[in-house]
């Protein structure tokens, strides 16, 4: 096998890969906030000052339920089909295109909110942003720079 066909087999592993750890880091970050939303704790920010005013305002839940919670969901479908993905599954390759997209659109938001609404900034929001981000840049980054296959 060339080298060349061995990089391009190697990068669904890398981008994927990448991805499935993103995921990981976002997936545990959401799961914190909900629990802390969930057991009435409170989050204490260490770079930020605005954590309570963000986790305390009413676009910290939506219909009752922690926005936190939903990311939770977003970030595991996100590693399970990052993993199909890395394994050469089309579908999944899809599927986490079209998981990523309405996350980005959520993740701008909710940074709209922070930054122009509440005028406070929560740390762990942050991370789940900057997250959210390098899952969009991995999905565009496999769209481009690898071959499409048929599974």
């Amino acid at each position: 096998m060339k080298n060349s066909q061995l990089a391009t087999r190697r990068h669904p592993a890398l981008i994927y890969g990448a991805a499935m750890l993103v995921s990981l880091i976002g997936l545990g970050d959401s799961i914190y906030l909900t629990v802390q939303h969930l057991t009435g704790q409170s989050v204490k920010c260490t770079v930020t000052t605005g954590c309570s005013a963000v986790l305390s305002s009413h676009y910290a839940t939506i219909a009752g339920v922690p926005t936190a919670a939903f990311g939770s969901l977003a970030y595991f479908a996100a590693f399970s089909l990052a993993t199909l993905a890395a394994f050469g599954y089309e579908r999944a390759r899809t599927g986490l295109a079209l998981l990523v997209a309405p996350m980005l659109v959520m993740t701008l938001w909710l940074f709209y909110l922070q930054a122009f609404v509440l005028h406070a900034f929560c740390e762990f929001c942050l991370l789940s942003a900057a997250m959210t981000l390098a899952l969009a840049a991995l999905v565009v980054a496999a769209k481009f720079l690898l071959p499409a296959r048929g599974h």
